[in-house]
């Protein structure tokens, strides 16, 4: 099966609504004013800083100016880009278009998607691409409209773009396996077997940026262990899911990675956003072997240190049996408008430019694939680093299932899936939780996210 289709299937995946975040509250209304100045429209676009960096979209934004002389794209781009504009937007000062997925720490999209404050953009897909003769709904892959990574406020109402899909995997170095003799594991046994002879030579297992990168690793253990519909049970808070033994099995895996026999020291000390870089760097410096990340990863450390010979490598998580089952999770990254946005018709042509072959071959150069036919295949040609290649070869081995998508998000004081599931992780870590009180903290949590309205 090639990539393309693996990813279609994913799409499919999203569009059932089974394994995408959603969310629930008040729907929010179009707005059509504009603002200008001297004859140009001033269009605020506040992006975050990923591993993609951002000179890709200096390229993007110049090459839509250039296609619009009357439109000034004014461009915020940060690492921190919720925090920078959340206080302008308490103030009535809206951005007109924002590129911030959902899934991450802070909630802000999530938020403001329960507040009523994203726009509906129904409209955009059925745009014409600007300077192309298909409407943006025709070059999206199918099945991604009209699920809940679209419209996640459920509905007939679309809030949503869906900008780019992001491969994840364990992440390693092919010459440290190679100059050690050693195997790349296929199952958990093969892996802790591995663990067990890197640490006799002073080298860590294991690593990871920050807990939260567990939000591709665990549900790709948890579809391992007890396929895509366990995921999709855990996701939806089905009542009794976390109680499988599937769903066991891959928080008894993940507290033993993590344990002081398998993780690297450092860590726990290292995973916070000043310092995360650190345990990346354990990747490239050869003092851990694997860590869970996404394929912008490869242009976030392009210019790191590294040991001679250095080569990106990536795996999916192993199966827990020889032959098992194993799937690679792939987030779908969100671009969107604020309610409240002055210049919503520029903010919407511009979405709709993202999808153009310009701004795709744009953003390919850079390993960014978006959710159009042939994107991928561009992203992997356009690399300059065989690292990018990487991480679409291995959603193409034999094998590999797709797996996409997050929990049903909703707002309840005191609960949170990411906290109890992803962030605790660094207390199991540390010794601070034991398996048992991660489980019994995830199961508490999920009962009141499941009674939640």
């Amino acid at each position: 099966m090639e990539f393309s289709s693996k990813i279609k299937s994913a799409a499919a995946l999203v569009a059932a609504g089974a394994l995408v975040m959603t969310l629930s509250g008040c729907s929010s209304t179009d707005s059509g004013k504009t603002s200008s100045e001297g004859g140009k429209t001033t269009l605020k676009f506040a992006a975050f800083e990923g591993g993609y960096g951002t000179e890709v979209w200096d390229k993007v934004v110049a090459a839509y100016e250039k296609q619009n002389p009357d439109v000034d794209v004014d461009m915020t781009i940060s690492k921190t880009i919720n925090e920078e504009i959340a206080p302008g937007m308490k103030a009535g000062d809206y951005p007109d278009v924002v590129y911030y997925s959902t899934g991450q720490k802070s909630g802000f999209t999530e938020t403001l998607l329960s507040e009523g404050a994203v726009m509906k953009i129904n409209d955009v897909f059925d745009m014409k691409v600007p300077g192309e003769d298909v409407t943006v709904k025709d070059k999206l892959l199918p099945g991604l409209l009209g699920g809940t990574a679209t419209n996640p406020l459920g509905g007939e109402d679309t809030y949503l773009a869906p900008l780019f899909f992001a491969p994840n995997g364990l992440v390693y170095n092919k010459k440290l396996l190679a100059d050690n003799g050693w195997e790349v594991p296929t199952t958990w046994d093969e892996m802790f077997a591995l663990g067990d002879a890197a640490r006799a030579k002073g080298i860590a297992l294991f690593t990871y940026p920050v807990a939260g990168y567990f939000d591709s690793a665990l549900p790709s253990l948890i579809a391992n262990a007890g396929g895509a519909d366990l995921w999709s049970d855990i996701a939806n808070y089905k009542e009794g899911a976390w109680d499988t033994d599937g769903a066991k099995k891959a928080l008894e895996t993940v507290s033993k990675l993590v344990s002081s026999d398998y993780l690297l020291s450092s860590t726990v000390g290292n995973a916070n956003k000043e310092n995360f870089v650190k345990n990346q760097q354990a990747i490239l410096d050869g003092t851990a072997i694997f860590m869970p990340n996404g394929n912008w990863i490869v242009n976030e450390m392009k210019d790191a240190p590294r040991t001679d010979g250095f080569e990106w490598g990536v795996i999916p998580a192993p199966a827990f049996e020889k032959g098992g089952e194993r799937y690679a999770f792939s987030f779908v990254e969100n671009i969107w408008i604020p309610a409240q946005a002055k210049n919503a018709d520029a903010a919407k042509d511009f979405i709709a430019f993202l999808y153009s072959d310009e701004a795709v071959d744009i953003f390919a150069s850079a390993g960014a694939a978006q959710p159009v036919d042939g994107a991928a295949e561009k992203a992997i040609a356009a690399a300059s680093d065989p690292g990018v290649k990487a991480f679409f070869d291995m959603m193409n081995a034999e094998g590999v299932s797709a797996v996409a998508g997050g929990p049903l998000a909703k707002t309840v004081e005191g609960a949170s899936f990411k906290d109890s599931v992803y962030v605790a992780i660094d207390s199991v870590a540390s010794g601070k939780k034991s398996l048992d009180e991660w489980s019994a903290d995830i199961k508490t949590t999920t009962d009141k996210l499941r009674e939640a309205k």
